[in-house]
């Protein structure tokens, strides 16, 4: 089939470009003419046809050569390639030495067929054939971008082999149904965000639209049953939407084509992470830079105090793949990090380089004592503590990493004066603590109900009282799963996010234990009906031990 040659003409978003330039601290442009090859058609093996718009400096330049040997960086999207992506990714790349490929995924903005979400792997391969046929390919390529931008980086990482020299993946995970069933718990609150932003983005003033998003999408938030709501949120019936609450674990086949994390091994190119401690895929993403560590990489890593949305880590993202392909790409490593890792700490409001993530650390085992303490002696013989869960009344999320606008660390003290919240603090810290890595919990719980959650959450105490969360997760139990022990009480172990935080002396440790954050995660119902048409509700009553046989504890990994 023969392709489209594209309309070319210069951009002319010089001022746009200059501020953002201005406003994100990028180095000076090597070039401020821009040429755009706009609505190229790449065909698919299949018939459909997807657009892609190419960035390229027309002229000579800084970085000298033509605009067909300049090194080139794919970047695709399912948000359009125009606007922030086009400008960020193509003109900014563009105007210091890359020439870039901005292409819309399947059945957004023009590109032909239906958008099946994450499923990547064969039109990013078929991009990548269609690009070596072209004069302007230079032999090579690299791939940038965030959150979805890098799922459909893996989805091709693995098979294009060595002509792929650089991977900047922000804010991303190469296992996308993991992050949506995040410890067996259906993501709720983003992923009818995400829905509703992609049926509503190619509509006028879409941008502003969505900032009104969250308050529009709150009543169909609390609606049962599930499968409703892509009705409620847009209008008409999503057939992913139905597809996910229908495939309601990680380990399901539906997912199998759509996650890349068993690829991992076979990656060649250098990669560069971008990610943030209050992050919705922050886990999956340290996850994917363990599984290149084990296989003999050394990727380069940042992580800030920063959700997925916010304007500080798009800045931050712009400019580490700047630095990252020029160094990878143009042989230029002057703005490159010395060391491999770079992590914010919490608490101290401080950056700190590492040469590998997570640094060496003391595990400490604090232990949830009667009286609501907090403490690291092993716990007396004691009666459980209790309280009841109610899904009509779920336990609200506040703050924390949810896809949603407002302080990712509020005070959590209302929550924690809710009757299905239990709460364990420590005395006041002799001396600062500092915590990095891996935190876990350890619950000795028992429940009236077979179907139930357990909630975790590690705050940051303040000498005016008050509650600050640090890091948290869900674990959702099932028949079996874990496995009951004597009496009925089960072990729940719950991987919290992963932080970086240092406990002032003087401030004091909490841990919270309810069984919801709705709507972050989908409430349970205690029934067990299937989560698409699940709208019957039974609460359930919780009980958390303490005592030699079963001493519940959060460990901190604790580093100098």
């Amino acid at each position: 089939m023969a392709t489209k040659p594209g309309r070319e003409g210069l951009d002319a978003m010089t001022l746009t470009s200059r501020f953002f330039a201005r406003a994100l601290d990028l180095p000076p442009a090597g070039t401020i003419r821009v040429a755009v090859q706009r609505d190229l058609a790449v065909p698919m093996p299949d018939g459909a046809v997807l657009l892609a718009d190419r960035y390229f400096a027309p002229g000579g330049m800084a970085d000298g050569g033509g605009d067909g040997n300049r090194p080139l960086v794919l970047v695709r999207s399912p948000y359009g390639r125009r606007g922030p992506f086009g400008l960020l990714y193509g003109r900014v790349l563009a105007e210091r030495g890359f020439q870039v490929l901005v292409q819309s995924c399947r059945g957004t903005f023009g590109s032909g067929g239906t958008l099946d979400p994450f499923n990547e792997r064969e039109d990013g391969l078929a991009t990548v054939a269609w690009m070596r046929r072209q004069p302007w390919y230079p032999g090579s390529f690299a791939t940038a971008g965030p959150s979805y931008l890098g799922m459909v980086q893996w989805a091709i990482a693995a098979a294009v082999g060595p002509e792929l020299k650089a991977i900047a993946a922000q804010i991303t995970t190469s296992d996308p149904g993991g992050a949506i069933y995040q410890g067996g718990s259906f993501a709720l609150e983003t992923m009818l965000g995400w829905v509703d932003q992609v049926a509503r983005q190619e509509r006028r003033f879409a941008l502003l639209r969505q900032n009104r998003a969250r308050r529009r999408l709150a009543p169909s938030l609390n609606h049962l049953p599930l499968g409703d709501l892509d009705r409620l949120a847009t209008g008409h019936r999503i057939g992913y939407w139905q597809d996910w609450l229908a495939h309601d674990h990680a380990d399901d086949q539906y997912w199998a084509p759509r996650g890349y994390g068993p690829s991992l091994p076979g990656v060649t190119a250098p990669v560069s992470f971008v990610g943030g401690w209050h992050d919705v895929f922050l886990p999956a993403l340290l996850a994917d830079y363990a599984a290149l560590v084990r296989a003999g990489h050394r990727p380069y890593l940042l992580i800030g105090p920063w959700r997925h949305t916010d304007q500080q880590v798009i800045a931050a993202s712009v400019r580490d793949t700047l630095a990252f392909l020029r160094a990878k790409l143009l042989g230029d490593d002057s703005q490159l990090r010395p060391t491999p890792v770079r992590i914010f700490i919490g608490g101290a409001a401080q950056w700190r380089d590492l040469p590998a993530w997570p640094p060496s650390a003391q595990k400490q085992r604090w232990h949830l004592h009667p009286g609501g303490r907090l403490r690291l002696s092993e716990p007396a013989a004691s009666p459980p503590d209790s309280y009841t869960y109610d899904p009509a009344d779920p336990t609200p999320s506040v703050g924390g990493p949810a896809d949603h606008q407002g302080d990712p660390q509020p005070d959590n003290r209302d929550l924690e004066s809710r009757a299905d919240v239990l709460t364990y603090t420590s005395r006041p810290l002799d001396s600062d603590l500092q915590v990095i890595g891996q935190v876990t919990a350890e619950l000795f719980v028992q429940s009236s109900r077979e179907h139930t959650d357990f909630f975790a959450r590690l705050c940051d105490v303040h000498p005016d009282g008050r509650s600050v969360n640090v890091c948290d997760a869900l674990l959702r139990v099932k028949p079996g799963r874990p496995v009951p022990g004597p009496g009925g009480i089960v072990v729940v172990g719950i991987d919290l996010w992963p932080t970086a935080h240092l406990f002032r002396q003087g401030h004091q440790l909490r841990l919270q234990v309810s069984s919801g954050a709705h709507p972050r995660y989908a409430r349970n119902t205690g029934t067990g009906e299937p989560l698409a048409s699940a709208t019957r509700l039974s609460t359930a009553r919780q009980a958390v031990y303490h005592e030699p046989e079963h001493p519940s504890a959060i460990t901190l990994p604790v580093s100098s």
